[in-house]
């Protein structure tokens, strides 16, 4: 399931992709996967491909928080959560210092 939702973000052009291994951290997932939209309206477009291709793929039960404003969507599909972010919501949240991982550089933003 990791490498279709990898495939559908990268699809849809999502920016700074991370994929934090959470086996033996937590119980809520095995993998949580962040990535940025450039606006709400491809943080929505991205979240709606995604729950497509895994109800096409056969996953069921999963949820998802935040699509009607598009700022941060939640998406629980069980062994992988993802997190869809707007840029600055995602600096704001910094999700992947709780997870001791750094968080990448925003596109465009390179010294």
């Amino acid at each position: 399931m990791l490498g279709l939702i990898e495939t559908s973000l990268d699809d849809d052009k999502a920016q700074a992709v991370t994929v934090i291994e959470l086996r033996g951290k937590t119980t809520i997932a095995d993998h949580m996967v962040i990535a940025s939209g450039t606006s709400s309206r491809q943080v929505v477009s991205m979240a709606d491909h995604l729950l497509e291709k895994l109800k096409a793929k056969g996953v069921q039960g999963a949820t998802v928080e935040g699509l009607s404003q598009g700022d941060w969507v939640l998406i629980d599909a069980g062994d992988v959560v993802v997190h869809l972010f707007r840029p600055e919501v995602r600096s704001f949240y910094n999700l992947e210092k709780m997870w001791g991982v750094a968080m990448p550089e925003p596109i465009g933003m390179h010294a």
